[in-house]
C-alpha cells in the first residue's frame, strides 16, 4: 500500500464502515429496547383496562345473572388485538380468549408459577412468558381483578393480556431493512465521493512529483499549475514555484559566476603563460624581459587579488565570517584608508575633498570590515575618476546614524546598471574599458559586509558624478 490514494481511500472507507457499524449497533439496541418498552407499556394499559372491565362484568353478572360475559370479553380481546386470560388467585384459568375466540380447552390449567408469584407479591406482572399454555414465550402483562361489593374490595383473580412477539420482530425487521438499505446507499455514495476526492488530491501531487523529479534533472523552466486553488495544495504549488524561481535564478547566477570566473582566471593565466614562454624560448629579446616580467608580476598580483576576494566571498556566504560589534572612530578609519591610497591618488593626479566632523565620530560595527568597505569604495572611486578631478569624502552624523559618502567624477553609470553594480563579478562597460585590474567583487563584498552589519548603501550617478553613501549606527 505505497499509494497515498490507496491509504486515503482505505482510511476513509474504514472510518465510514466503523461509524456505520457503531451506528447500526446503537440503532438496533435502542430501537429494539424502545419497541419492547412501548409494547410492554401498551400491554400494561390493556391489562388494566381488561381487569377493570372484567370486574364490572363479573359484578353485573352476579347481580343480574346475565350470561353475556364471554361475548364482552371476546369483543374486548378483538378490540385490543391481544389474547386475554382470566384466572383465580391460585392461578387456575377461568376464561381464555385466544386469537379472538374463546378457548375452553385452557380452562382449569394453571398459569406459570413465576407469573403467579409476581402477581401475588406485587399485584402486577410485565415480562415474557408462555403462561404454561403457549408454545413459545410472548409479551405478557397482568393486573388484579378487584370486585367492589358495598364497602368491601375482594380480590377475585387476575386479568392477563398477552401479545405475540412476531409483530414486534416484524416491525424491527422492517426498520432494520430500511436502515441497512440506507446505510448501503450512503456507503456507496461515500466511497464514490471519497474516491473522487482522493483522486483530486493525489493527482496534483503526482504531477508535482513528476515536475520535481524533472526539475532535479536540470529542467529549471518547469512550473506547477496551482489550478487557482486556495487550499494547502494550491499553497504548496505556489511555494514550489517560488522555490523553483529562486533555484533557477541561483543556477543562472552560478552559471554566470562560473563563466565570469573562468574568464577572469583565463586572462591573467594566459598572459603569464604567454610571456613566460616567450622569455624561455627567446622570442622576447633580453632587453625587454624586465618589461614583460613586470607584466607577469602585475598579472600574478591580480590573480592573487581575485583568489583572495573569492575566498572572502566564500567565507561570507558560508557564514564563517562573524562580524563583531565594537565602538570605533569612523573619521580615523577613513583617514587611514586615504593615507594608504595616497600613492594611487597621486598617480592619477587626483585631489581629495575630505569633510569630517571636528570631533571623533564614534560608531558601532566591525572595524576591519568597515575598513575594507572604505578601501573598496575609495579604490573604486580612484579607478573611475577622470585624471585631474576631485574625489569627495564626507562623514555626516544625523538622526542616530553616520552617513559616509564617497564621490568621484568620471563617466555616468547607465541607470539600468545601477541596480546591478553590487552583484558579484559584475562590471559595467566603463569598468571593462578602463579597469584592467578589477575583478568585479569589491562592491559585492561592500554590500555583503553592510548587510551583515544591518546597514544600508545607496548609489547615484548623474552628469558624470557617481556617489556611494552607506550608513553606520552612532555609538552615542
Amino acid at each position: 500500500m505505497n499509494s497515498l490514494f490507496k491509504r486515503h481511500f482505505v482510511l476513509t472507507a474504514g472510518m465510514i464502515l466503523l461509524s456505520f457499524a457503531l451506528l447500526a449497533v446503537a440503532f438496533v439496541s435502542l430501537s429494539y429496547q424502545y419497541s419492547v418498552r412501548q409494547q410492554r407499556e401498551s400491554l400494561d394499559d390493556k391489562a388494566s383496562y381488561v381487569s377493570a372491565l372484567s370486574a364490572q362484568l363479573m359484578y353485573r353478572d352476579m347481580l343480574t345473572g346475565d350470561e353475556s360475559f364471554d361475548s364482552y370479553v371476546s369483543a374486548a380481546a378483538q378490540l385490543i388485538d391481544s389474547d386475554i386470560v382470566l384466572c383465580q388467585t391460585d392461578g387456575t384459568i377461568l376464561f381464555a380468549c385466544d386469537n379472538g375466540q374463546v378457548n375452553w380447552g385452557w380452562k382449569g390449567k394453571v398459569i406459570s408459577p413465576s407469573v403467579l408469584q409476581s402477581l401475588t407479591e406485587g399485584g402486577f406482572y410485565s415480562g415474557m412468558s408462555d403462561l404454561n399454555v403457549y408454545s413459545g414465550k410472548r409479551f405478557v402483562s397482568g393486573a388484579p381483578i378487584v370486585l367492589t361489593v358495598g364497602d368491601a374490595s375482594i380480590l377475585y383473580g387476575y386479568a392477563i393480556v398477552s401479545s405475540s412477539a412476531e409483530n414486534l420482530t416484524e416491525m424491527w425487521r422492517v426498520f432494520a431493512t430500511i436502515f441497512f438499505f440506507t446505510a448501503v446507499v450512503v456507503l456507496c455514495l461515500a466511497f464514490l465521493s471519497s474516491s473522487i476526492f482522493s483522486l483530486q488530491q493525489t493527482r496534483p501531487l503526482k504531477d508535482m512529483t513528476d515536475i520535481v523529479r524533472r526539475f532535479g534533472m536540470g529542467e529549471y523552466d518547469l512550473r506547477v499549475d496551482d489550478h487557482h486553488r486556495s487550499d494547502e495544495l494550491g499553497e504548496l504549488a505556489r511555494a514550489f514555484n517560488a522555490m523553483a524561481e529562486s533555484i533557477a535564478s541561483a543556477e543562472q547566477r552560478r552559471s554566470e559566476f562560473v563563466a565570469n570566473i573562468s574568464h577572469e582566471l583565463k586572462t591573467p593565466m594566459t598572459t603569464i603563460a604567454g610571456f613566460a614562454d616567450g622569455i624561455l624560448d627567446g622570442t622576447i629579446p633580453p632587453e625587454r624581459e624586465r618589461e614583460y616580467l613586470k607584466t607577469i608580476s602585475d598579472e600574478t598580483r591580480r590573480l592573487a587579488r581575485l583568489v583572495r576576494r573569492m575566498l572572502d566571498m566564500s567565507r561570507l556566504q558560508s557564514g564563517d565570517v562573524v562580524l563583531s560589534q565594537t565602538e570605533f572612530d569612523i573619521n580615523e578609519v577613513m583617514a587611514q584608508v586615504l593615507i594608504s591610497l595616497e600613492g594611487k591618488i597621486n598617480s592619477r593626479n587626483l585631489d581629495v575633498d575630505a569633510r569630517f566632523p571636528d570631533s571623533a565620530t564614534k560608531v558601532w560595527g566591525d572595524a576591519d570590515a568597515v575598513t575594507q568597505i572604505c578601501y573598496n569604495l575609495l579604490d573604486n572611486a580612484i579607478k573611475f575618476s577622470t585624471p585631474g578631478t576631485v574625489i569627495g569624502v564626507s562623514i555626516t552624523p544625523r538622526a542616530g546614524k553616520a552617513y559616509i559618502s564617497v564621490r568621484d567624477t568620471g563617466e555616468t553609470i547607465p541607470a539600468e546598471e545601477l541596480p546591478l553594480i553590487f552583484d558579484r563579478l559584475h562590471k559595467s562597460d566603463r569598468s571593462r574599458s578602463l579597469d584592467k585590474e578589477g575583478v568585479g567583487l569589491g562592491l559585492y563584498l561592500v554590500k555583503t559586509f553592510l548587510n551583515d552589519l544591518k546597514e544600508t548603501i545607496t548609489v547615484t550617478s548623474r552628469d558624470g558624478v557617481t556617489e556611494f553613501v552607506f550608513t553606520l549606527t552612532l555609538a552615542c
